[in-house]
């Protein structure tokens, strides 16, 4: 009761919480959380699934911000694929069936499985290559007759 009172009266003592020993992380910023490359395959990993969802790991791909969603250590050969460059990293990158194999500095594989464009689309990882590309839906004679029906 005594301490309500002196909230209500303005008499209650301000004691500022000291910084030292303060375990919260204040809110990550997209700025801060650049892929630094020169690291281990585990690290790399750490840090995209650490960021995801909000903010997110990015690098620069083909001179625009990526970032980076789903990833996972893959203990296996280097699979085939198409090579990517990122910026900054020792190695490019490796577009496959599977999604986006980054390498850390040990030579370990990070699999990563979604990218994300400035723009805010989303593409598995694996269509890279084949994001600008569109398909046309074609419809059989009954669905046209069906989207008639509806119209």
């Amino acid at each position: 009761v005594e301490a309500v009172h002196l909230i209500a009266d303005g008499k209650a003592p301000r004691i500022p919480q000291p910084k030292e020993g303060a375990t919260y992380e204040g809110i990550q910023k997209k700025e801060n959380a650049e892929i630094s490359w020169d690291q281990p395959a585990a690290a790399l990993h750490n840090w995209i699934r650490g960021h995801d969802k909000v903010p997110g790991a990015w690098a620069t791909i083909d001179g625009q911000v990526v970032t980076f969603y789903g990833s996972s250590l893959l203990d296996a050969s280097v699979p085939a694929g198409q090579e990517l460059a990122i910026k900054g990293a020792s190695r490019p990158g490796l577009v496959t069936k599977n999604g986006l194999i980054v390498f850390g500095n040990d030579g370990k594989m990070v699999l990563v499985r979604n990218l994300q464009f400035e723009d805010g689309k989303m593409i598995p990882a694996s269509k890279y290559f084949s994001a600008d590309e569109t398909t046309a839906l074609e419809l059989t004679e009954e669905e046209k007759k069906m989207a008639e029906d509806i119209r």
